[in-house]
């Protein structure tokens, strides 16, 4: 067993699941306290994404992009829920669905006709374009940034829904929306604001990916996918859930696309060890996805009251 390689891919597939958790915890604070099925999350990561390397690019400074990043995200979260996702709370989730559809198809080609089909490239800053020694590891700076980042805003929504009053108001509409209509909770106002947090962590995870992969139209139609399951595996409307089931997907996902296909080289002949291998991998999220609907529908750690 190569233990270094085990090691970087660990870290990979940490790394994976830092950026699965700042997608999935918006998403499930929308799922969860609006009742809304939000396809278009994933054009908030695109956004995100050449909103922030445009102003990273101009003002040729990767910190400035992620720090104007945060207000334009949050301005353009609660444009779309005020001006188009308003009217569908009353709705059934298929109208939701087609409704937030529809907004994939015009994030796109707005997108496209702002910037062009070629993508974004966002170059790294020279003091993150290096190595780490990690022991017997030589690690990417960036990814260990990467990581770092996620971690802190992990904390930072932990103490915003654990301890502060706008956290309250969240738990209380994750748990019981209705009760907290009934109590005076100002919904419009908590749903803007929810909508709002959503799409900043989905630029923010879609802005500090581009260094490594591009921005590109699109590109947060994959994550979002990886995204929903992630939530039905922590349990909807759970930030904890979102944040553990996150990392046990990105490290299961990574592990799997690495090492499967040398496993099945112990009972099939290589090429149908090579071919299988990521198969395989892409197949055991869902799997796991599955058993945990089989054996707990409400996720691992719903909130409390849910399910």
């Amino acid at each position: 067993m190569d233990y270094v390689l085990l090691t970087e891919q660990f870290l990979n597939g940490f790394q994976l699941g830092i950026i699965l958790f700042l997608m999935a915890a918006g998403l499930t604070l929308v799922f969860g306290i609006m009742d809304l099925v939000n396809l278009a999350h994933g054009s908030m990561f695109m956004i995100g994404a050449f909103v922030g390397g445009t102003i990273t690019l101009v003002t040729g400074s990767f910190i400035v992009g992620v720090v104007l990043m945060i207000p334009a995200m949050l301005i353009i979260g609660i444009i779309v829920e005020m001006t188009t996702l308003r009217t569908l709370y009353p709705r059934d989730h298929l109208d939701h669905v087609l409704a937030t559809f529809g907004l994939i198809l015009f994030f796109n080609e707005a997108t496209r006709l702002v910037w062009g089909p070629e993508g974004l490239v966002v170059p790294l800053p020279d003091f993150l374009d290096g190595t780490v020694a990690l022991g017997a590891i030589t690690y990417p700076v960036y990814r260990i940034v990467i990581i770092a980042v996620g971690l802190l805003v992990a904390l930072g929504l932990y103490i915003l829904v654990s301890r502060t009053r706008i956290g309250m108001l969240i738990r209380a509409g994750a748990s019981n929306r209705t009760m907290a209509g009934a109590l005076g909770v100002n919904i419009p106002l908590l749903f803007s604001i929810v909508f709002g947090i959503g799409a900043v962590l989905a630029g923010l995870a879609g802005l500090i990916i581009t260094p490594i992969t591009a921005a590109q139209i699109g590109m947060g139609e994959d994550v979002l996918i990886l995204a929903f399951v992630v939530i039905v595996i922590g349990g909807i409307g759970s930030i904890r859930g979102a944040f553990i089931a996150s990392i046990v997907t990105g490290v299961i996902d990574t592990m799997g696309r690495s090492f499967l296909d040398v496993f099945l080289l112990l009972f099939l002949p290589e090429n149908a060890a090579e071919s299988a291998g990521p198969a395989l991998s892409s197949m055991m999220i869902y799997i796991l996805m599955a058993a945990i609907l089989f054996f707990r529908p409400q996720g691992l750690f719903p909130p409390k009251g849910a399910g």
